[in-house]
Parts: C-alpha cells; sequence; structure tokens
C-alpha cells in the first residue's frame, strides 16, 4: 500500500516532471534530423494550448484546420531545445536580469497583462507566507512543464508525418 502511494507522489513531483519534459526534448531532437524543414510549417491551434496560442488576428483558417501564423514548428523547436538548456545548465544572472526586465516591460504593458506580483505579499507578511508562495510557484511550474512537455511531443510527431514517417515508435 505505502509503494503504491509512494510511486503516485512521486509521479507528481517537479523532479519527474523535469525529467518527462527533457526526456521529451531529447526524443524530439533525436527525432528532427533536419530542422530546417520545420521552417514555414505552421502548427495547428488544436495542437497549441490556450498558454501558448497566438490572438485570433494570427490565426487562419484554412479546410484542414486552424494555423497558428505568428510562430512555426522551428521557432517552437528552438524554444523547447532553449527551455531545456535552461534546466538542465542553469541561466547566466546577466542573461536572467536582461530577459526579466524585457519580461517586466512586456507584462506590465498592453491588453492581458498579467499581474507579475501575484501571490507575492508585502515585506511584513513574507515571511509567514513563504509556504504559500512556494506551493503557488511549484504548482505554475509543474503545469508549465507539462504544457511544454505535450508541445515537444506534439512536434515530433508532426515532424514525423510532414516526412511521411508517421510510424516511427509505434
Amino acid at each position: 500500500m505505502m509503494q503504491i502511494c509512494d510511486s503516485y507522489c512521486q509521479k507528481h513531483s517537479l523532479f519527474n516532471a523535469m525529467n518527462r519534459f527533457i526526456g521529451a526534448v531529447n526524443n524530439m531532437d533525436q527525432t528532427v534530423m533536419v530542422p530546417s524543414l520545420l521552417r514555414d510549417v505552421p502548427l495547428l491551434l488544436e495542437e497549441l494550448d490556450s498558454g501558448g496560442g497566438c490572438g485570433e488576428l494570427e490565426a487562419q483558417r484554412t479546410p484542414s484546420g486552424t494555423y497558428c501564423s505568428c510562430r512555426d514548428m522551428y521557432s517552437h523547436y528552438v524554444l523547447l531545445k532553449s527551455i531545456r538548456n535552461d534546466i538542465e545548465w542553469g541561466v547566466l544572472q546577466q542573461a536572467s536580469e536582461e530577459a526579466t526586465s524585457r519580461k517586466k516591460d512586456k507584462l506590465n504593458g498592453g491588453p492581458g497583462a498579467v499581474d507579475i506580483n501575484r501571490g507575492i505579499p508585502e515585506d511584513g507578511e513574507m515571511e509567514e507566507d513563504l509556504e504559500k508562495q512556494f506551493h503557488y510557484h511549484l504548482s505554475g511550474l509543474h503545469t508549465v512543464l507539462s504544457k511544454l512537455t505535450r508541445k515537444a511531443n506534439v512536434l515530433t510527431n508532426r515532424y514525423k508525418e510532414e516526412i511521411g514517417v508517421s510510424s516511427w515508435g509505434h
């Protein structure tokens, strides 16, 4: 009984979520032999989840589905590999500060802006809510890693379809 609970709980650990994502990106990287073939190949909006899609203005409807024109499969491929590298090797402090600055500018303005301070209390409350903040961010990170893992798997399968070898790995 204890072993069943342990394996269930471990399935939902951040460490295992990171390993699943890294494994999916490694599989994608090994499958995609010619990444340049991914250029200008759109992803179906149905293949993207709501967190990584594009706006209505950037969507193109065709008889075979609705495609996202804001990013092609190659840009998703590069993004997924970059995130994998950040997880495996860390992020340089200077690059991290520049990226954070750009993200704050992007997130603080415009329609659909995200409150980057959400869940972060004032200094006086900070010490008391560290556990709450930790669980909030842990849950968010786990969710993002799950979505990225799905995207890596979708991209791998679409690449196989595009090159006409959809029976690989089955």
